[in-house]
């Protein structure tokens, strides 16, 4: 499939647009979300989290690195690699809580991560479009983690 772009003009319909994208995830899926500091990452990941039953906040992982939720039928985990230099001087289990059967992870800032994301279900990259507009692309057969993706 061909990456599919979106354009929404606020918070609700990011979120909206995450609920969607969320029905088409399995069980063990992985999702990329690229895109700069304030490009609504996070709102995204609520609206796909928020589909897949989890009720209490979802709040941005960046000092914490990952955050784990119980959904409806899966765990929704939601990781945040932008202080990660690489994983290869990080613990080999670093992500093992937060992604496999189970669960559906949401990484941002996954270039730094290859190898640990390669089979990525899907690759999401948001982009500013002024004001509360978003540009958002969607690859839903993403395949091995976006290589040389730029921050």
């Amino acid at each position: 499939m061909a990456v599919r772009t979106v354009e929404t003009s606020g918070p609700a319909e990011t979120e909206s647009l995450g609920a969607e994208l969320a029905a088409a995830l399995d069980d063990g899926d992985v999702v990329l979300v690229h895109g700069e500091l304030g490009a609504g990452k996070t709102t995204l990941v609520r609206g796909a989290a928020r589909a897949l039953g989890v009720s209490g906040p979802v709040t941005s992982p960046t000092f914490s690195i990952g955050h784990r939720y119980e959904g409806l039928a899966v765990s929704v985990s939601h990781l945040d690699l932008y202080r990660l230099a690489g994983l290869e001087r990080e613990d080999p289990d670093l992500l093992a809580d937060y992604l496999g059967p189970g669960r559906i992870a949401f990484v941002e800032w996954p270039q730094d991560a290859h190898a640990e994301l390669a089979g990525a279900r899907m690759r999401v990259t948001l982009s500013h479009g002024g004001g509360d507009r978003r540009r958002i692309d969607v690859d839903e057969a993403a395949g091995p983690a976006n290589e040389g993706a730029s921050r």
